[in-house]
């Protein structure tokens, strides 16, 4: 039998994957209660925000893949708009070329809260004190926090005890960072979820109390303490103190809604993605740039081939993807367009960056984009986290600019019944803006994501979405969901997804049914050729990262090849979690990554 660093679980009752134990058992003990599959990964994400602090929180951002059982796939859009004033005109006359990496300047809209409960309340069952419960208990209480936590707040402990007071005093309390084995409260965050409900118990049956949870949110207390943190001056990447955005009207306005995926067939999967706002189709443009017969898994053959076609579906990305009215993802995916694309792979590597042109349109790229890597900035060469907050043992750092920056969780669940969940929820971190006192959480920075140059698909343009990294995955099989899964990584999800689905898809099954913890577990890669998602931006053409269980006769042949090979630590690549159901015996599985030593999967 292969090897594996833990058993892929099997069940019939459910199974929840996670990047935290904590927030796995709760919405498997959600389950155990009774409630479905969503109930659960409402209940988990909001652990997730408490025992992740540094990877996500309420005024993040999440974008949600669920499959209802005997109901089509749907998208639940969590990813906030740019507020009214938030455009290239107003961050250029005050003197940036780019949109800072963190402060009230880089927040849109949040969308993370209202996305998870309009989930509950359509799709869910049980009550809002039932899945809170869980977060108030752990912020309350207390959690061990995990070692990155307290790694993260050391990174940027100067900045709290100097500028963003108010974290520095839930995070360094009597100047102690957080540290295992001592418990970590957030008894803002306690409170504030106490008060939610307190203040909407009289709101009538569960949909309607959902409702007015979603509105005290938009324009009561909640709305008033973000609100007043964003006009609070603060101090940022750019160096100077800058105020945000957002308006009563932003917060009052904006809700999170649903879209049909973006999809592609390969070799009788369907995979399913968020669309062009999000970084979700370049993956089904890798599955698209693959040759009808793929080399041997993992030979030198397979990872180049692999590497290059993912170095052309992130130049399109840069060219095409936004929150616009006119991307062509047809195009992208079409047989004739990837064909003609993938005449570009060769035997070498590529350094250049070349977007297509779909339906002969002519692609612009940004010109920070077309700046020689050497003459940007600055650039952490590990690039494994999201965006580069890791090196290459996922530990927390200081960029060369003195910041530090966050990842991302990732949770997935199936059910008895056949419902299920892909989830990826980020944004808001720790280190991101400063914590709002009354709260006990921070505003987001995902507008860092957008240029400031006019007429891009990713432009800072008021009320549309900055192009996310954040990219859940569901697939199906004869038009059955059949496995829900993704990875935190900024630009690296989409780079580990398709590895992972490749692996699953390509090796032999395990006690009847997909090796989901060998294609976790089996190295993986990422490339650095294309601008990054955050600031400042930047790119290493010809760049690849392998953890070094790679074959070494893979590694000198890439390099043969002209490929720019960094070799990391063994488990250092890649954080998938997964879950699946096999529609002809209801047999659920699960996997989660054993890289960073946290994440877990449950079930029975």
């Amino acid at each position: 039998m292969r090897f594996t660093t833990r058993p892929t679980l099997h069940g019939t009752f459910g199974m929840v994957s996670s990047t935290h134990w904590l927030a796995s058992q709760s919405a498997m003990a959600v389950l155990e209660g009774g409630g479905n599959a969503f109930d659960a990964a409402v209940a988990g994400a909001f652990v997730l925000h408490v025992v992740e602090p540094h990877l996500n929180g309420p005024a993040g951002e999440v974008p949600i893949l669920l499959a209802p059982a005997g109901g089509a796939v749907r998208v639940l859009c969590g990813q906030g708009v740019a507020p009214a004033g938030a455009g290239v005109a107003h961050y250029r006359g005050l003197g940036l070329d780019l949109v800072p990496g963190t402060g009230p300047l880089a927040a849109a809209v949040p969308g993370a809260f209202d996305a998870w409960l309009l989930l509950l309340r359509d799709h869910g069952t049980r009550s809002l004190d039932d899945v809170l419960s869980y977060a108030i208990g752990y912020a309350g209480h207390g959690h061990p926090p995990v070692e990155k936590v307290g790694e993260t707040v050391e990174s940027v402990r100067e900045l709290f005890e100097t500028e963003w007071t108010s974290s520095a005093a839930l995070y360094l309390p009597g100047g102690r960072a957080p540290r295992p084995g001592r418990l970590l409260r957030n008894p803002a965050l306690a409170a504030t979820w106490e008060r939610l409900l307190a203040e909407t118990a009289g709101a009538g049956g569960r949909e309607a109390r959902i409702d007015a949870a979603r509105e005290m949110w938009r324009s009561g207390f909640i709305a008033d303490a973000l609100l007043r943190q964003s006009r609070r001056p603060t101090l940022d990447t750019s160096g100077a103190r800058h105020t945000g955005t957002l308006t009563e009207s932003d917060l009052a306005g904006w809700s999170a809604t649903y879209e049909t995926p973006v999809t592609y067939d390969w070799n009788g999967w369907t995979v399913c993605k968020p669309g062009p706002w999000s970084q979700g189709p370049a993956f089904l443009q890798q599955l698209a740039l693959l040759p009808p017969d793929l080399p041997a898994h993992g030979s030198a053959d397979y990872v180049h081939l692999l590497i290059e076609g993912c170095k052309l579906a992130m130049a399109d990305r840069e060219a095409w993807y936004g929150d616009a009215s006119e991307v062509p993802v047809a195009e992208l995916l079409s047989d004739d367009y990837n064909a003609a694309r993938r005449s570009l792979v060769g035997a070498e590597a590529s350094w250049e960056l070349r977007p297509g042109s779909p339906g002969g349109r002519v692609p612009r790229i940004p010109a920070h984009a077309r700046v020689d890597a050497g003459e940007l900035s600055v650039f952490n060469p590990m690039g494994t986290g999201e965006p580069t907050v890791a090196d290459l043992t996922g530990e927390a750092q200081v960029a060369a600019d003195g910041t530090t920056r966050g990842d991302t969780c990732h949770l997935d669940v199936v059910d008895r019944w056949g419902n299920m969940i892909s989830a990826t929820p980020s944004g808001g971190w720790l280190q991101s803006n400063p914590v709002v006192p009354e709260l006990g959480f921070p505003l987001g920075t995902r507008l860092q994501m957008t240029w400031l140059e006019e007429g891009l698909p990713n432009s800072l343009t008021p009320g549309r979405r900055p192009r996310t990294t954040l990219s859940p995955s569901l697939a199906l099989r004869g038009g059955t969901p059949v496995l829900a899964f993704g990875t935190p990584g900024g630009d690296q999800q989409d780079q580990w997804q398709p590895h992972f689905l490749l692996a699953a898809a390509l090796r032999e099954p395990v006690r009847g049914t997909l090796d989901l913890q060998g294609a976790v577990d089996a190295p993986n890669w990422h490339n650095d050729s294309f601008p990054s998602s955050f600031y400042p931006r930047g790119r290493r053409p010809g760049s690849v990262t392998v953890e070094s269980r790679t074959d070494p006769r893979v590694v000198a042949e890439l390099r043969r090849r002209g490929h720019d090979v960094t070799v990391g630590p063994a488990w250092s690549e890649g954080r998938l979690c997964a879950v699946a159901r096999d529609p002809e015996t209801g047999v659920l599985s699960a996997a989660a990554n054993p890289r960073g030593m946290q994440g877990y999967a449950v079930g029975r």
